[in-house]
């Protein structure tokens, strides 16, 4: 196995136009495997570790460590005293045999411990993204089999036993994607994006669990007059696209190898685009992983984005510097964009959950609750779907952070989602809402505050249906329960309700580098602000149109800002809202 791999940080990435190994002998004595047990001794090495003793004089050199590797490859065909007749060098590896048992156990762990991705490159559209099935075999699934078959084989010959157990962990690829070159029909400013291959097919082997470098988020997405594409030359090598479907739009991600494992975690949020997505210009165009400074004369913090009014389309950038590797630089920044176009077409979007519920009483409702990051929206409802589940026939996730509201022709408020997964965070959830399918997920910072989890959760038709919205309520996390401020209010007027929304107050609970009591406009910087002025008048045309409806208008306590409430709290707005939704 000799295709192109480069070792990035803890990332291993393997480029490959189709064919990897196809035995296990090939394995051991691919370059790849010789370099990962360079990287292993290296490590021991660093660490002063007790495995160099398998070593002579426990003081490894290159010829000691070529020798490790050849009675590797020796191990993986034949048994121990054939090896030692073959090389009689081997023998010092021999005289302590668990020792080198347990040294072939980390090894096999140091291997495990890298982030491992293989791009399968497609020199054309006709080929491997056209029988995917087939790739994914020949590559991913046989990668797999062949690793753990001449670990378990090096383990049988060295020993003379067969396991007892056997643990089918992942041992090849977590992620590969089947890539290839597109000229997408881009003005003449962004055609260098066409020397990056766009993924086609993706494959993930989860549950994942991730740590990248950080696990909250900072600063602003700040507009800016110049196209920050301008300032950027692109390598292909180091860049993959994953075009996504942001509810009706495309927008088009590229993101640095640097930030692969945050990259690749998009297939678990937004659609893959369609062939035929591709074929016409995108709405917008994401550089996530730029050289650190180049965009640093664009803003004072550099997490810029552009309208580009003259071809049509909207541009963003963000540095590769580990401050900028969480995944909500680049959920957000995406969403950023969605919502700015968004107030371009005449539509409102909002920062919230969005379910349809289908009583067992044959009534259909469909609710919006509004809010900021840890305001209890998706708490709330999953309390309620877990409380109410008697009650329920059925439950349709529409939205799960954010979205848009349109006006029909006839009046009506119909609402859109953007996202077909969540980014949630995972100490807050009811256990059910995660673990029930958390073989499906990737977890991110899972030892950290703010450990989150990426899970799909809906589908693109439900997302871009368009459903007509019965409630809308804002997520207030902070208010105490007392007589004037009950669980869930209705509020009768729309200036009124309007504030509220506008004012955007919210307990924040970590999630960005912010803590205590915070406002933001309409819970929603991610867009609206951007645009304050249309955002404005739009806002004011849909709350009429809110009451004109008889939509009830309000705002629910989760209280989950609030010590000691984080499960009482939502639960007990649940149980309110299910009372007022029976009624």
């Amino acid at each position: 196995m000799n295709p192109n791999f480069s070792i990035i940080s803890n990332k291993i990435i393997i480029r490959t136009k189709g064919r990897l190994c196809e035995t296990k002998d090939e394995l051991v004595k691919s370059n790849l495997f010789i370099e990962t047990v360079n990287l292993c001794v290296q490590d021991l090495i660093k660490k002063e570790s007790n495995f160099l003793h398998i070593f002579s004089n426990n003081t490894p050199d290159s010829k000691s460590i070529d020798t490790l590797i050849k009675t590797l490859q020796n191990l993986v065909i034949i048994e121990t005293e054939n090896v030692i007749k073959i090389d009689s060098e081997s023998e010092i590896f021999f005289k302590d045999i668990h020792l080198f048992k347990e040294f072939i156990e980390y090894l096999y762990n140091f291997w495990r411990g890298f982030e491992r991705y293989v791009i399968c490159d497609s020199e054309t559209a006709d080929s491997l993204d056209k029988r995917p099935y087939r790739t994914f075999n020949q590559t991913i699934v046989n990668l797999t089999q062949i690793i753990r078959s001449a670990y378990r084989d090096i383990i049988e010959n060295l020993t003379g036993t067969h396991p007892r157990i056997y643990r089918q962990v992942t041992a090849g690829a977590q992620f590969a994607a089947i890539s290839i070159p597109l000229s997408i029909n881009y003005p003449d400013d962004y055609k260098k994006l066409n020397k990056v291959s766009v993924i086609r097919q993706l494959l993930l082997n989860p549950p994942h669990i991730l740590n990248p470098p950080k696990n909250t988020r900072t600063g602003s997405f700040v507009k800016i007059d110049k196209n920050p594409l301008a300032l950027l030359d692109v390598n292909a090598q180091d860049w993959l696209c994953y075009p996504a479907k942001v509810g009706e739009l495309i927008i088009n991600i590229y993101f640095h190898c640097n930030f692969y494992e945050l990259g690749f975690s998009l297939c678990n949020l937004f659609d893959l685009a369609e062939d035929e997505d591709l074929i016409k210009k995108p709405d917008a165009v994401y550089i996530y992983g730029v050289p650190e400074g180049s965009l640093d004369s664009l803003a004072e913090f550099p997490t810029v984005f552009f309208e580009d009014e003259k071809n049509g389309i909207f541009s963003a950038a963000c540095p590769r510097g580990d401050e900028y590797g969480y995944f909500g630089y680049l959920k957000k920044m995406v969403l950023t964009l969605h919502n700015a176009i968004m107030i371009k077409k005449g539509r409102m979007p909002f920062h919230g959950a969005m379910v349809k519920f289908l009583l067992k009483t044959g009534k259909e409702v469909t609710l919006l609750i509004m809010g900021d990051t840890g305001a209890g929206k998706s708490e709330t409802l999953e309390a309620f779907r877990s409380m109410a589940a008697d009650k329920i026939k059925g439950m349709t996730i529409i939205a799960d952070d954010m979205g848009s509201l349109e006006i029909n022709t006839k009046g009506e408020v119909i609402g859109y989602g953007t996202e077909i997964g969540a980014f949630l965070r995972l100490d807050e959830l009811q256990p059910g809402y995660a673990l029930g399918q958390i073989d499906r997920s990737i977890i991110m910072s899972a030892n950290r505050i703010n450990a989150r989890i990426v899970i799909p959760v809906t589908t693109f038709e439900n997302i871009t249906k368009g459903e007509k919205i019965d409630y809308i309520l804002y997520a207030n996390n902070y208010d105490v329960i007392d007589d004037d401020h009950p669980i869930l209010e209705k509020i009768d007027d729309a200036e009124k309700a309007l504030n509220i929304f506008r004012e955007g107050t919210v307990m924040s609970k970590g999630t960005t580098t912010t803590t205590g009591l915070v406002h933001s406009y309409f819970a929603n910087i991610f867009g609206a602000p951007q645009y304050r002025k249309e955002h404005d008048e739009i806002a004011h045309r849909f709350f009429k149109a809110f009451f004109d409806n008889g939509i009830f208008v309000g705002q629910i306590r989760t209280r989950l800002g609030l010590s000691g409430w984080e499960m009482k709290g939502p639960m007990e707005a649940s149980k309110e809202l299910l009372t007022v939704i029976n009624n």
